[in-house]
């Protein structure tokens, strides 16, 4: 065990990180789903790899072996809602990095149409505007459980929380489809001038 304090990597970096058509998808996905920098997509990326290579490693175990951590691993996946209902260890292997983007809170408060685009959606909860029940979250990449998904609301003491507020004038209470946008890749000029 380490100091408590000393934070440690989360993720994996990309092993050929400077491929064209690597950063292309990565440079999409930060888009799509408003991510703030890679170290976010890699942690997803991450968790998504030790999954499913222990859905590998238990494939080649035998079935009474496998029993008990084969139903909590679809559990898990199930309670989350990233995997059906009628889901077999087989299924996670055909996961993609989509499934998990999904399943953000970030993701979820644009889709039930509470932001008009991904990034307010964050702005919205790093602010503490969106409650789930009358819990305030406050994290972006929450992932969100099949019971949470419908008590998503703005928080009782945000300002947002009334009919009259401006940002809910023209919002709709549907679902939103993903916009493709790229982030900006920094600014030119400002303050220091410096070159880039």
């Amino acid at each position: 065990m380490g100091d408590p304090k000393k934070q440690r990597k989360k993720y994996e970096t990309p092993r050929f990180r400077w491929r064209k058509d690597i950063l292309q998808e990565e440079l999409r996905l930060l888009g799509q789903y408003g991510l703030r920098n890679k170290h976010e997509l890699w942690r997803h990326k991450t968790t998504l790899s030790k999954t499913r290579s222990i859905a590998r490693s238990l494939i080649g175990k035998a079935p009474e072996e496998r029993a008990k951590m084969e139903n909590e691993l679809l559990t898990k996946l199930k309670k989350i809602s990233i995997l059906h209902e009628t889901a077999v260890l087989d299924n996670i292997l055909d996961l993609s990095i989509e499934d998990l983007l999904e399943r953000r809170l970030q993701t979820i408060v644009f889709r039930k149409g509470l932001a008009r685009t991904i990034y307010q959606s964050r702005q919205l909860i790093t602010h503490g505007h969106v409650a789930i029940g009358n819990r305030r979250v406050t994290i972006p990449g929450y992932m969100v459980s099949k019971e949470e998904e419908n008590q998503i609301t703005y928080s009782p003491k945000s300002a947002i929380a009334k009919e009259t507020h401006p940002l809910r004038q023209g919002l709709s209470v549907e679902a939103k489809q993903p916009e493709i946008s790229q982030p900006s890749r920094g600014r030119r000029g400002g303050k220091g001038g410096g070159r880039f």
